[in-house]
């Protein structure tokens, strides 16, 4: 709920605050050009560097890697792309350092070191009430559940004569 509130009404606010404040010192016209000059090279960088890890992200993909480090880079640029044509100064300021490379990349390591902090803490995952009554814990150790591959049984004989009363 904090996040919200941030986002959605201090963030905005500050950014006003701060565009009369630029709008005081340089006047008027100077700050809306600056809104659509910031917006302008955003977009520009946005897509230069958007192109640059999809071709990298089509590299990875072709060798039979798997591309982690572009899909991360690739929604770091989305989100700044975004934070961009927002009109603002905050906005701007965090906007361009994701489409550094080198602050993207230390935006990156963060955002996948935190990442695996959470699997790692979170992997007992319960997958609901087991099979024929087994235990979450005998549920999450058979790895053929964590593939998808294990399937139900049927309990009771009549379960699978019921399937040829037909027949």
């Amino acid at each position: 709920m904090l996040w919200l509130i941030l986002i959605f009404v201090i963030t905005p606010a500050v950014e006003l605050a701060l565009l009369v404040k630029i709008g005081d010192l340089i006047g008027f016209w100077p700050t809306v050009g600056l809104i659509f000059v910031t917006g302008i090279i955003g977009s520009a960088l946005t897509r230069r560097q958007g192109l640059s890890t999809w071709r990298r992200f089509q590299q990875r993909i072709a060798g039979g890697e798997l591309p982690g480090q572009e899909l991360v880079d690739g929604v770091i640029i989305l989100v700044s792309g975004a934070l961009l044509i927002t009109p603002g100064v905050v906005t701007d300021l965090i906007g361009f350092l994701g489409l550094l490379p080198w602050s993207r990349l230390l935006l990156r390591n963060y955002l996948l070191s935190r990442f695996q902090k959470t699997v790692v803490s979170g992997a007992r995952v319960s997958f609901g009430g087991g099979f024929h009554g087994e235990s979450d814990d005998v549920q999450q150790t058979d790895p053929s559940v964590w593939r998808g591959t294990a399937r139900p049984q049927p309990s009771h004989r009549s379960d699978l004569d019921a399937g040829n009363e037909g027949s």
